[in-house]
């Protein structure tokens, strides 16, 4: 019996690579799409050139922001969303005041409340008579098969496309995962990170948040500190140039061309409007309670926009995941011509190496390609170097250890050879700006009567009126892989254990900040993936008012109540020059580090006599840092176990996976 074992083995494995390599015939692929075409309704519900939208300040304020706009004297005003609930607020917003366009870009796309509720109101905007597009990665595309079948085939306003799709398929499971890995990881590991929403090509947004719970202070256990700009002025253009570069694209593929979503078509036909159960149906309703309150709207999007200068909108093409005639012939489309000197990368390392005085950069994962830090040792090396304050996640708040550990593994070439200012963020923040209120995780969940059963969209009465209450009556069926996340939503795994329970939070903003002139907010996390492997976005304003209250935000994460510090652990009692020698030679091992004595630990800062409170984050250069901040160990608040153990595993071995990461 066990000399079968490896045989049924090998048997299972070459099964499982037929059965991804397997695809559909031309004659299937376009009898399934032909299902999902005829299936789409083409009632609109809406007679009027406005298509019923919700009265909106915001695209008031992005009129007449584009009518005072010359091209000689353009005009933008910009706001900065680092409040969660507020920038799930302003989407679901924008959607129901959008009269004639929607476009959709993001990594992660879950089946969660956030994602559904915005599901709900894109279905209801394609109904009114709006366009909405809506383009996802695949590795991070809708959890269920079934859902991609249903937006596929129900409305003639709404198009879906998966972008970059291994193996025929819009969803990997993890076998399926591995079978890519093996036969195409090359194409598995180039994706689409942008994130970005055009409305009616008025106003856009841009930034870290993708479509799950855990980015709006929705995430019962982990939520992200994350960013957002919202942006009005001629350069939404050029994101809405940039959207349809990716949309027009080969590797864009409308999801009921690929395989599963065929296969499931074609068995099952059409199935009804994709809808679930929500978790927490009361925080939706307060959410939803204020999406037309002119006075809210006005108060916390209007009134704090920013009127700004010098606005550019930087952003990768397809084209940086390969050159050919189609991709070529799209961009050209788009209006944006292909030079691969001109990538997201290249502009933010520009910018950088302009600084004089001082660089603010945040980011969730402190993992330097080679040309940023070739770029960071010759800033240090000038006369008078620009001072260099980095936000980033402690191993306690960190989403993937993997990442931190490679971050770890580096921290005495930040410190020294770099002098980077590094500041770790706190999985329990004291002062970070979350407002957990009515619409934030705080709430607790409310069990209300069951809504009567739900019908499917193209079922329902035809009122406008009527489909927009049942949308909001929160669903009474089912819901199917209800809690269950998508395996590859992450970007590296599931938190650390910590010493104490609670609702913790996670860096996942990307901004930079330059001499206090210049701010930039997108997807970029300044590490090798973006350089290489990913496709990025980023909004660049040279404007000082912004860059202050860019830089405000930031300097609030790095805050003593907000982070720890990293800085220079004391010399070892004797022997501490070999022993630092023998750390620095582990460290430049290409593949082993196996010296456990790190050059660098976290300090906390502690209030006393001599050190009251302060809000700004202490230097550990300055000669007085050891009076206030205390040594709290390598990984405070991490309840030490096999996580660590990964920590050291990876610090040790995984340097060669610093590219992928």
């Amino acid at each position: 019996m066990s000399r079968r074992r490896p045989g049924r083995a090998l048997a299972g494995l070459l099964a499982l690579l037929l059965a991804g390599c397997a695809t559909l015939s031309p004659q299937q692929r376009s009898a399934a799409a032909e299902v999902a075409v005829s299936a789409r309704s083409t009632r609109v519900d809406c007679a009027r050139a406005d298509a019923c939208a919700l009265p909106s300040p915001l695209l008031a304020m992005a009129r007449d922001t584009l009518a005072a706009s010359t091209t000689a004297a353009p005009r933008h005003r910009a706001l900065i969303l680092d409040n969660a609930p507020d920038a799930l607020l302003v989407r679901i917003h924008l959607i129901r005041a959008a009269r004639h366009s929607i476009g959709l870009q993001t990594y992660i796309f879950d089946e969660d409340d956030s994602a559904q509720l915005v599901l709900d109101e894109l279905q209801a905007a394609a109904f009114r008579g709006v366009k909405v597009r809506i383009l996802i990665d695949q590795l991070a595309a809708l959890r269920k098969v079934e859902t991609l079948a249903a937006l596929t085939s129900l409305h003639a306003n709404l198009e879906l496309r998966v972008y970059n799709p291994v193996l025929d398929r819009a969803r990997l499971s993890l076998p399926m995962y591995a079978v890519a890995a093996a036969c195409c990881w090359g194409q598995l590991n180039r994706r689409m990170h942008n994130k970005l929403l055009v409305v009616d090509d008025a106003v856009g947004i841009v930034g870290g948040r993708n479509y799950q719970d855990d980015y709006y202070d929705w995430g019962d256990e982990f939520n992200f500190r994350d960013r957002d700009l919202l942006l009005a002025g001629p350069a939404v253009a050029d994101m809405a140039a940039n959207f349809q570069a990716f949309w027009a694209s080969k590797r864009s593929v409308p999801a009921e061309q690929l395989g599963d979503v065929a296969r499931y078509l074609r068995e099952h036909g059409p199935p009804p409007a994709p809808h679930h159960v929500f978790h927490n149906p009361a925080r939706v309703r307060a959410l939803l309670a204020e999406v037309a309150d002119d006075d809210v709207l006005r108060a916390r999007f209007v009134a704090p926009a920013l009127p700004v200068q010098g606005v550019a909108f930087l952003a990768d093409l397809p084209a940086k995941h390969g050159r050919d005639g189609a991709v070529a012939v799209a961009d050209a489309a788009a209006g944006t011509a292909v030079n691969p000197a001109s990538d997201t990368s290249h502009g933010l390392r520009g910018l950088i190496a302009g600084a004089e005085r001082e660089i603010l950069l945040q980011t969730p994962y402190l993992v330097l390609s080679k040309p940023a830090q070739a770029l960071f040792r010759e800033l240090r090396q000038r006369p008078q170097p620009p001072r260099v304050l980095v936000s980033t996640n402690s191993l306690a708040s960190t989403d993937a250890f993997i990442a931190y550990a490679l971050s770890y593994k580096y921290k005495r070439r930040y410190l020294r050879d770099f002098g980077f200012e590094i500041h770790e963020f706190k999985p329990f923040p004291a002062d970070a700006p979350f407002e957990l209120g009515a619409t934030g995780a705080g709430l607790a969940h409310v069990d209300l009567p069951a809504p009567a059963p739900a019908v499917p969209v193209r079922t329902r009465a035809s009122s406008l009126r009527e489909r927009q209450l049942a949308e909001r009556g929160l669903r009474s069926e089912p819901a199917s892989e209800a809690g269950r996340p998508s395996p590859f939503a992450s970007s590296g795994g599931l938190p650390v254990r910590l010493k104490r329970a609670g609702l913790r939070m996670g860096m996942h903003a990307k901004s930079l900040v330059i001499d206090g002139r210049v701010g930039v907010v997108g997807t970029h996390n300044f590490d090798p993936r973006g350089d290489r492997l990913n496709t990025e976005s980023a909004v660049v304003i040279a404007d000082p008012g912004f860059a202050a209250a860019l830089a405000a935000s930031i300097r609030r994460d790095m805050a003593p109540a907000n982070a720890w510090t990293i800085g220079r652990r004391d010399d070892a009692p004797i022997f501490s020059g070999i022993e630092y020698n023998l750390s620095k030679l582990s460290e430049r091992m290409p593949v082993f580090d196996l010296w456990p004595y790190k050059y660098a630990t976290s300090y906390d800062y502690v209030p006393g006599p001599d050190c009251p409170p302060k809000l700004e984050p202490p230097s550990p250069f300055a000669l007085e840092f050891r009076r206030c901040n205390q040594p709290v160990g390598d990984f405070p608040e991490v309840d030490i176990g096999l996580k660590w153990l990964g920590v050291r595993a990876f610090t040790a071995f995984g340097s060669g996976l610093s590219p992928i990461l």
